[in-house]
């Protein structure tokens, strides 16, 4: 599985972009359940706060957006994962 992030926004403005591919990792199952309830609770629409980070999340071509304040913690999880990973 594909997964990428990309956090755009923030006082910067500076966009930050980072991908994973879960296939070979020794925990696929915990990025595949984390990714699953990411795209089960879907996005909202609309920006957040001003100067906070929007982001977009794509799990193998299916895309959602979210946006500080309003992050679930699946959400939050599976961002700092892929942009930890990722990087």
């Amino acid at each position: 599985m594909r997964i990428r992030v990309r956090r755009t926004g923030g006082f910067a403005g500076i966009e930050r972009s980072a991908e994973v591919d879960t296939s070979a990792l020794p925990d696929a199952g915990e990025w595949q359940a984390l990714a699953d309830t990411v795209l089960t609770e879907g996005g909202v629409e609309g920006r957040g706060v001003p100067d906070g980070f929007a982001y977009e999340i794509t799990v193998d071509g299916e895309t959602i957006h979210c946006a500080d304040p309003r992050l679930t913690d699946a959400q939050r999880a599976l961002i700092t994962r892929v942009l930890k990973e990722g990087a």
